[in-house]
């Protein structure tokens, strides 16, 4: 019987992952459809733009070489009109001149046939009609007239769609994931030099393997990238994984996306757990800050946290983080007295972890650190052996150190405005570095027997808290280069 319903838990569940699959692949089918509909209409829109911009170019051309054609015969008419004219004239002069000398033929005297000769000669001399160019001025042939459009016709009748890219390839091998960057990297399946830029498209997701239709966000997108490779920096891992597709576009038209890959974003995300806080702590995801007024009466406002509702979730290893709404103690086991002291709402069970506090200028004294779950509600920070912590002390005389089981070491230098935390449960390591300039402040070591969790003290003033961290690259070979404990860390070390 048990192994029947074993069975058919089995083919219950692979059916329904299978319908989950078709159901996925319906979606993805419809959303091509949709695709399909609006880049067709769009293809058509900018073809009908590009042929009546052809034709405008078309009508400019035709409008200003008839102008010119017009200026050619207004040019050549009036030259040919002066010649006839003057042609003209002249025909007239030796018409009348010719008439005269046939006249003067039949004078009889000699003195007067002497005097018609002579006036005859300096006529036939100064005579227009002798002066006169007989060729043309402009011929009747209009040169702006013989266009040929032979070439550009062939030209147009040869004219194709561009074609459109191919889908370039992303190789996750090349993909790089490390300091809250993520490096894409994309080849074209074959060389393509009509491709002018490439849009990257992107989104976080909680889903493993290929991206989902009806997933919880939408693609972000970078458009003009004109290299093959892109990096998104100053990301927040407040999710497991990463969807990314890329597609190639030439002046016309974008190609296909790329099959989608899935990069994982591992990171540690936490907020403050505002129902283990001091009453004088006010509590907001995450910031905390000191309240002098509050009370018992906000004691009925704080409410245990139900489902955070955030896309964030703690690393992928189920065992490595655990988050429960109610992570300690409930309202009636506050911290309280003078341990003005609030905790993470995430138990951190192995792995390397890193998250980073800045606190507000005018902030009197805080610390920062971890501490099992079993921490007391009067006990502070760094005065149990069951938590560990830096101290800054702006009030009265300043002071900064590291505490843990009651014992405190000054550190030799400024507390920096951001303190990194990096906490290797594994190892038995907790680091504390200036988050700028990922120096080390300051390092346990210790062999943690329990799970830790994030704990934070702060009195007159606040603290802001920053999660979804990657290890920084620097603190990693800062890590790896350390050969040991530094005499004032390994007289605090206590292996609790």
């Amino acid at each position: 019987m048990d192994s029947q319903k074993e069975a058919l838990q089995r083919i219950i569940s692979t059916l329904a992952n299978k319908n989950d699959e078709i159901q996925n692949f319906i979606d993805t089918l419809n959303h091509t459809l949709k695709g399909v509909q609006t880049n067709s209409t769009k293809v058509l829109s900018d073809m009908d733009e590009e042929f009546d911009a052809l034709y405008a170019i078309l009508d400019e051309m035709k409008e200003s070489m008839t102008n010119k054609i017009k200026q050619e015969q207004a040019h050549k008419s009036q030259e040919l009109q002066n010649q006839l004219s003057q042609c003209t004239n002249a025909l007239e002069s030796s018409e009348e001149l010719l008439e005269f000398a046939s006249r003067s033929l039949d004078i009889k005297e000699p003195e007067e046939f002497s005097k018609a000769a002579r006036q005859i000669k300096d006529r036939v001399t100064m005579a227009a009609a002798f002066r006169l160019s007989l060729k043309p001025k402009a011929s009747d042939s209009m040169t702006h007239l013989m266009v040929d459009f032979s070439q550009e016709r062939q030209m147009i009748q040869s004219l194709k769609f561009l074609p459109v890219p191919k889908a370039p390839e992303i190789d996750p091998a090349d993909c790089l994931v490390a300091d809250n960057c993520i490096t894409v990297a994309w080849r074209m399946p074959e060389e393509d030099n009509k491709i002018d830029h490439y849009v990257l498209e992107y989104r976080k997701t909680n889903f493993d393997g290929l991206p989902r239709i009806k997933d919880e966000r939408c693609w972000d997108v970078i458009d003009y990238i004109k290299e093959t490779e892109y990096t998104l920096s100053g990301l927040r891992f407040d999710s497991k994984y990463m969807n990314f597709r890329v597609r190639a576009c030439n002046k016309a038209v974008a190609g296909d996306c790329s099959d989608p890959v899935t990069l994982e974003t591992k990171a540690l995300n936490f907020t403050f757990d505002g129902t283990s806080s001091h009453l004088n702590l006010k509590v907001e995801d995450s910031i905390v800050e000191w309240d002098s007024l509050a009370g018992k009466s906000q004691e009925n406002k704080v409410k245990g946290k139900e489902n955070r509702g955030r896309s964030g979730t703690p690393s992928p290893k189920r065992t490595s983080v655990t988050t429960r709404p109610s992570l300690v103690r409930g309202s009636r086991d506050r911290f309280t007295g003078e341990s003005y002291t609030v905790l993470g709402d995430t138990i951190i069970e192995s792995g390397q972890h890193y998250w980073e506090v800045r606190a507000q200028k005018d902030c009197k004294s805080y610390s920062i650190g971890v501490a099992y779950k079993s921490l007391g509600k009067f006990d502070q920070l760094g005065r149990t052996n069951t938590s560990w912590c830096i101290h800054v002390n702006n009030w009265l005389q300043a002071s900064f150190a590291a505490k843990h089981n009651n014992k405190s070491r000054g550190l030799e230098m400024p507390a920096p405005e951001r303190i990194g935390v990096y906490c290797d449960v594994d190892g038995g390591q907790l680091s504390f570095y200036n988050a700028s300039t990922k120096q080390l402040l300051h390092t346990f070591k210790a062999k943690f027997t329990q799970p830790l969790i994030p704990s934070f003290m702060v009195w007159c003033g606040g603290l802001t808290l920053h999660t979804g961290l990657q290890v920084p690259s620097a603190v990693k070979t800062l890590q790896k280069s350390e050969n040991g404990m530094s005499g004032s860390a390994n007289s605090l070390n206590n292996a609790a």
